[in-house]
């Protein structure tokens, strides 16, 4: 249809399941949101330290509820849907039988523990790929694959395994009855090919990496094709019209960084969310690390790049449960978030934290680097708890910045304007230390649910809504609130992240491995 012709009364349902809620948005063509409603999740319960699973059902129940109150008042635009989108946490992992029942907790993407990766790396094999120095980027991955895991510790488990999902093929299968899943989700610890963007060759080595039978693997589609439709028996869980399409997306990550309007590698789209981002969208394969290959993004045949911060802005929520009980006593009384009362606490805290230096590693043994540990450096008589929040949030916008010139080191693209979204996103100290670390303005989009707005674009150009991705990112995206550098503040921050952030971690690593040496922590 042509894009002059589009009418707000087409409308496209989407669903984003993230790690701490789910959220269930009616949106238009012009990329309002009509309606929305959020129900708060448990991410994971541990029965076994650096545990993190969920049951698959509790997913099921709290997106029924969610789809089912939003939709239960809104005949006047429950008509109007044209279609259904889907978009997930990533990486969260779930074992089912030939009927797609669960056979047991999903495995999330916080989850720690570690494959014997010695079962599977022969011990000759090993001085050869430490001389090339992959040795820790193949036992990482081997040690993290869920599927490599449930083989050695539940073998009868994995025999029964009908199919290995993501919980979007999860979700997928209960919508529309297929096991089937997009692309864009595609992300994790499988046999899967980014360059071709389908499952790995025959006599590829990820097949031997990570031991998963490639009938135990879902069908595949790109983004923006066509899923299945809502069954009945889905309908009357969820309160959707039974036979509306059901379009393939990508994960929350791939869907924010299209719901924020990147396209193209010159603009840096950072994410504020539980895992703080920096990503960028390319039309090319780049690896940022040998082996580590770029993720499939939310529009076909492309990729993003991604540098994380693994504990993020959950960073924010424990700080708040250690020393935000003020605010949080004080926004309860007022109806309101403890967060915006935090951008209040820290309102006369100069720029760089009168020296108080925070390194984010909060996450032990992410990554190829076991001794990983966060650090906080720098305390003086004049410090408060208001001083530390600042040097938390300056901390891992210093992080994102670090991962920021790695990603212009390796596409050779020079960032110029910078995206920045996700729950994080809301704070305006967050925004402006953001302005004043990069030098460089940071925008906000117009929504905060950039994540569901990415998905009902893939939804939008499905159903020939537009023509093409750019003509539906002009039509549905565009920016809010601009934050500009202060020179005065960048040039100190500069200063610190230069001189003083990166070196601490060099600095302080030989003895983070006499602590992991002493006390066995991180295992």
């Amino acid at each position: 249809m042509p894009q002059e012709n589009i009418k707000s009364k087409e409308i496209i349902l989407s669903i984003d399941a993230g790690t701490q809620s789910i959220r269930a948005a009616l949106i238009d063509t012009d990329g309002n949101i009509l309606h929305i409603v959020k129900t708060s999740i448990q991410p994971y319960y541990s029965e076994h330290p650096g545990w993190a699973e969920q049951q698959p059902d509790y997913y099921w129940e709290m997106l029924c509820k969610t789809t089912g109150q939003l939709l239960q008042n809104q005949e006047n635009l429950k008509k109007d849907i044209l279609g259904v989108t889907l978009t997930t946490q990533r990486a969260t992992m779930i074992n089912v039988d030939k009927d797609g029942k669960a056979l047991r907790p999903a495995i999330t993407w916080l989850d720690q523990r570690k494959a014997d990766s010695r079962k599977i790396l022969p011990g000759a094999l090993r001085p050869v790929l430490k001389t090339v120095k992959l040795l820790d980027t193949v036992e990482s991955a081997i040690q993290d694959c869920e599927a490599n895991w449930i083989c050695q510790q539940q073998p009868d488990i994995w025999q029964k395994t009908h199919k290995f999902l993501h919980l979007s093929g999860f979700f997928t299968h209960r919508l529309t009855g297929e096991f089937i899943d997009s692309v864009g989700n595609n992300i994790g610890y499988l046999p899967f090919n980014n360059k071709t963007y389908q499952w790995a060759g025959k006599y590829d080595f990820k097949w031997w990496l990570f031991k998963i039978e490639q009938e135990k693997l879902p069908a595949m589609i790109k983004p923006s094709e066509t899923l299945g439709q809502i069954t009945k028996k889905a309908s009357l869980e969820t309160g959707i019209p039974a036979g509306l399409p059901v379009f393939a997306a990508g994960s929350d990550k791939g869907c924010e960084i299209l719901g924020s309007g990147c396209l193209t590698p010159e603009t840096g789209c950072l994410s504020f969310g539980t895992i703080a981002t920096f990503d960028v969208a390319t039309p090319k394969y780049v690896e940022l690390r040998p082996m580590i290959p770029p993720y499939p993004a939310s529009v076909p045949n492309t990729y993003y790049t991604e540098v994380s911060i693994f504990r993020g802005f959950w960073m924010v929520s424990w700080f708040k449960e250690e020393f935000g009980l003020q605010e949080c006593m004080l926004a309860e009384k007022n109806n309101d978030v403890p967060e915006k009362l935090f951008d209040s606490l820290i309102q006369n805290v100069p720029a760089g934290s009168m020296g108080l230096m925070l390194q984010p590693y909060w996450t032990p043994g992410i990554g190829a680097d076991p001794y990983a540990k966060g650090s906080i450096i720098g305390f003086g008589d004049v410090h408060n708890r208001a001083y530390l929040y600042r040097a938390l949030l300056e901390g891992l916008i210093y992080g994102l910045r670090e991962g920021g010139e790695l990603t212009q080191r390796k596409t050779k693209v020079p960032v110029t304007k910078l995206k920045v979204s996700g729950g994080g996103s809301q704070s305006e100290a967050a925004m402006q230390i953001t302005a004043d670390v990069f030098g460089m303005a940071a925008e906000r989009p117009h929504t905060f649910e950039t994540s569901a707005l990415g998905a009902a674009i893939d939804a939008a150009v499905g159903l020939k809504l537009y023509s093409d991705f750019p003509s539906a990112v002009r039509s549905m995206t565009r920016t809010g609130k601009v934050f500009e550098p202060s020179l005065k503040n960048h040039q100190l921050y500069d200063n610190l992240y230069k001189r003083v952030y990166l070196k601490m971690y060099g600095q302080l690593k030989p003895l983070f491995k006499e602590i992991k040496d002493i006390t066995g922590y991180p295992k």
